[in-house]
């Protein structure tokens, strides 16, 4: 028999080094997303570059990298879409009003929007009522009242200033038939352009036209009902709260002034709330 050892017994761990399945990690699943992210961008570019126009490109341009006028005295840009600028030479924020007052655009000129201040000021002092046409066409984002309302009412620009006509369709009047009692649609129509003159303080004109008779009366009523519709339409204004002050003139014009060529229709029955320009 051998020596027996009286020793601890002697323990050997075998220690296995990991490594050589790295692969199965998820890091280079990232990095090849990246890539295929990148490789899908860079085809897509191609594409947009082979299928667009000059002006296609510059629009998608402009889109990723959109210029906002900073200059003191600058309202933005030229055309439909100046921009909004808080920090121009006027005394109120008006939107898309378009370059400098002091030197107003092409676009601006053409289209006669010029020659209103925000003090209801003379041809010298720029100022448009584009604001105004917004808000009174449903265009500014703001629901005031129903969109059934701005079926019907048109805006104009004239050498007067800004014309603002509430008109009757077919399907709905104004007022009630022969009268001057107005309808809920003519209050609607009044209350939007009571709240919307606050973004201008000039002159304010309300003149009133109807359809004429459908025979030859020896007293014509015409008159009086546009005359009365139009006192009506002050009225209301002022009891929105219209200073008294702006309300310039009242007139009826009967049905002398048509709006289309059939004397008899309905689109005849109107009124006229023009916000005007200082001579």
């Amino acid at each position: 028999m051998g020596a027996q050892s009286n020793g601890p017994p002697i323990i050997i761990k075998k220690k296995r080094v990991s490594g050589g399945d790295s692969h199965h990690g998820g890091a280079w699943k990232v990095a090849y997303a990246d890539f295929v992210t990148a490789m899908m961008a860079f085809f897509m570019l191609m594409w947009l570059l082979n299928a667009t126009t000059e002006k296609q490109r510059k629009g998608l341009a402009d889109y990723f990298s959109p210029t906002i006028p900073i200059n003191p005295v600058s309202g933005g840009g030229d055309g439909a879409f100046g921009g909004d600028n808080m920090f121009t030479e006027k005394t109120m924020v008006m939107d898309g009003s378009g370059a400098t007052n002091r030197n107003p655009t092409e676009a601006k000129r053409a289209r006669g929007s010029t020659g209103v201040d925000s003090r209801g000021g003379g041809r010298d002092a720029l100022e448009d009522f584009s604001s105004l046409q917004a808000q009174l066409l449903g265009r500014s984002g703001e629901s005031l009242v129903s969109k059934k309302v701005f079926e019907h009412i048109v805006t104009r620009v004239t050498d007067e200033g800004l014309i603002v006509e509430l008109f009757d369709t077919d399907e709905e009047s104004l007022f009630d038939s022969g009268t001057a009692t107005p309808t809920q649609m003519m209050r609607a129509l009044v209350f939007l352009i009571a709240r919307s003159s606050d973004l201008v303080t000039n002159s304010i004109a309300i003149e009133g036209h109807v359809q004429a008779s459908p025979v030859v009366l020896s007293n014509n009523p015409s008159w009086v009902l546009s005359t009365s519709r139009a006192q009506v339409i002050r009225q209301m204004l002022e009891d929105k709260g219209v200073q008294v002050s702006r309300l310039e003139r009242v007139t009826g014009h009967a049905d002398r002034k048509l709006a289309v060529e059939n004397p008899m229709a309905a689109r005849n029955n109107r009124i006229e709330i023009v916000f005007l320009r200082d001579p």
